[in-house]
């Protein structure tokens, strides 16, 4: 059976342990602990290490789904959860517009440290002062239309949200398979 591993990455509170928990199979395991930083001021808990879930894609193919910690203090986790990724999600909140630098900076790591097809998974889109897609990729730096990666609105707590973000970044990786230079 081939595994097919998928990294589910964002600033604090763009709903990543809500994606992976909504689309699991398996009861999601988590690192949550109590917030007693900045992100205290956004939820209780949070991430210190790592999410981790699965989904049977199809009766070949699994999925395992690692969600990283917000905070860029557990950086170190980041790296360890790209490195042997296969397609990324960066999720950002559509409505903080404070968060998108970190969510650049967070991208920024993870192109620097792999070359894996991503997405942008828009989250918190239903908000009432949820940034337009474009203006978020803007924001993120991808300046052209042609150049920046797939975005997606994505509700974390719908499950028919979270796999369609899912298939859209299937079908990127699909898309890298068939356009790579071997």
């Amino acid at each position: 059976m081939e595994i097919m591993r998928i990294v589910v990455t964002g600033p604090v509170g763009a709903g990543k342990s809500t994606f992976i928990r909504t689309i699991s199979e398996i009861e999601a395991v988590d690192t949550d602990r109590k917030a007693t930083d900045e992100a205290a001021s956004l939820k209780p808990k949070t991430t210190v290490a790592m999410d981790f879930g699965r989904l049977q894609f199809s009766p070949n193919m699994a999925l395992h789904l690692y969600g990283t910690p917000g905070q860029e203090r557990f950086d170190f986790m980041w790296d360890i959860l790209i490195r042997k990724a296969h397609a990324f999600i960066l999720l950002v909140s559509s409505h903080r517009p404070q968060d998108f630098r970190a969510a650049r900076r967070i991208s920024a790591f993870m192109r620097h440290r792999t070359k894996v097809p991503m997405i942008l998974g828009c989250s918190h889109a239903d908000n009432p002062n949820a940034w337009p897609m474009a203006e978020i990729a803007l924001a993120l730096g991808y300046l052209s239309p042609h150049g920046r990666p797939p975005m997606v609105a994505v509700n974390a707590l719908d499950r028919s949200s979270v796999a369609n973000a899912m298939m859209h970044l299937i079908q990127a990786y699909a898309e890298a398979q068939t356009t790579a230079v071997y």
